[in-house]
């Protein structure tokens, strides 16, 4: 691995007024500033009209203006069990309306959709910048999530939010804290899963993987590994309770040991850039045969980035398997979000990238079936301006098989919107 292998995995706070990250020549545009993105929105709209109607069709449910209701969401969306949709906003340092935001979308029985802000975070002790946190839910109704600074350390903290009468409260469940006394990570940029137990489990970009479990009224956490973590890539849990993440450079497994510890397995490294993919930023997905699945954000043929597939063999060995490799261009590249299944068994999935404008796609890979070896793809939108712009959560799909996701940018006010896509 070279050096700009090395220097492209260099921790960084997320901040939209940063260059983006590089890896050679090629731009992971995590952040670019504010008036140069939206004069590149603006430029992708007057293409729009020159362009062939797409197949499949495309609603843009919410566009976020920059206001009280936040802006630039960069995670994915939940759904509860009313068919309303839950998510975060984020902030940049130094700019913007706020310090991001806790928000939910419900169906207001005419076709549209009505956005209510649960939580505004004040950038002190409550919390400041959800970035790449998507939202969970207990089974009473309350949320958790993380920001990536803030709280008494401004380090970072897990939050609850509780719904009381018509509003919404938030308590503090951790601060993180990375001072000499307190190694416990720092600055959590991704979501968090929970255990039928209770317990939570997280990231940090400072490079644990963290669990926090209710102890006496309040939350003991320990770092139960240390790896070089991923940005944008959350963990999974399978039935008999391993947990599956992804580092910057591998794919990583976490068995409870029966001692109240866990015993970490490397499942894959990524060590043949650029041919098989590096950057793995999607969340890693289990199907029922115990195979892993996964994106990088770099490598593979044209080095765009690829769909990858991890199968369990004999001896504890695993078998690495390129579904996909990015060719920019038409078909997308640099896929930061994870990708989804539907009962067929093909993949859905979300480029940052790719287009004549750069703003990014939904992508189909068709499932091989009879005497087909290959996925093929089928870019479901090509997303331009108004419509989004830069996709970075994966996608979630609802009972009548839509699916739904988040821009960062683009939309009528150029700060993110709220997307359907329905195959």
């Amino acid at each position: 691995m070279d050096s700009a292998t090395t220097n492209s995995r260099t921790k960084y706070r997320w901040n939209i007024s940063d260059a983006g990250l590089r890896f050679g020549s090629t731009k992971l545009a995590g952040a670019i500033i504010r008036g140069t993105l939206i004069l590149a929105v603006l430029s992708a709209l007057v293409l729009i009209g020159a362009r062939p109607a797409q197949a499949q069709t495309e609603a843009v449910l919410y566009n976020f203006y920059y206001g009280s209701d936040g802006a630039y969401p960069a995670s994915s969306l939940t759904f509860d069990g009313a068919g309303n949709l839950y998510g975060t906003t984020c902030s940049y340092e130094g700019q913007g309306p706020g310090y991001g935001t806790v928000f939910e979308l419900s169906p207001n029985g005419n076709g549209g959709w009505n956005e209510t802000v649960l939580y505004s975070f004040t950038g002190g002790a409550d919390g400041n910048n959800p970035v790449h946190s998507n939202v969970i839910f207990d089974s009473v109704g309350n949320l958790y999530g993380t920001t990536q600074l803030g709280g008494s350390n401004g380090q970072g903290v897990v939050f609850e939010l509780s719904p009381v009468g018509g509003s919404w409260t938030e308590t503090i469940l951790y601060n993180f804290c990375s001072q000499a006394g307190c190694p416990d990570g720092a600055e959590p940029l991704t979501g968090l899963i929970m255990d039928p137990a209770g317990n939570l489990y997280g990231t940090t970009s400072s490079g644990a993987v963290f669990e926090l479990s209710p102890s006496g009224g309040g939350w003991t956490e320990q770092v139960i590994y240390n790896v070089a973590t991923s940005f944008n890539a959350s963990l999974t849990m399978d039935a008999a309770g391993n947990i599956f993440g992804a580092g910057d450079s591998t794919v990583f497994e976490l068995s409870p040991n029966g001692n109240g510890g866990w015993d970490p397995t490397v499942i894959h490294a990524f060590t043949r850039y650029p041919a098989e993919g590096i950057l793995p930023e999607g969340t890693p997905l289990l199907d029922k045969a115990g195979n892993i699945y996964g994106t990088t954000a770099l490598g593979g043929a044209k080095n765009y980035g690829i769909v990858y597939k991890l199968s369990p063999g004999k001896k504890g060995r695993w078998k690495d398997q390129i579904l996909y490799s990015f060719k920019s261009g038409k078909d997308g590249a640099n896929p930061w979000a994870g990708i989804v299944f539907d009962a067929a068994g093909n993949i859905y999935g979300a480029t940052h990238n790719g287009d004549e404008s750069d703003g990014g796609t939904v992508f189909e890979l068709v499932a091989p079936v009879g005497t087909v070896k290959y996925y093929r793809e089928k870019i479901l939108w090509r997303f331009t301006g108004m419509d989004g712009y830069w996709p970075f959560g994966s996608l979630i799909w609802d009972s009548a098989g839509k699916l739904y996701g988040t821009t960062v940018f683009g939309g009528s006010n150029g700060v993110g919107v709220v997307f359907e896509v329905t195959p």
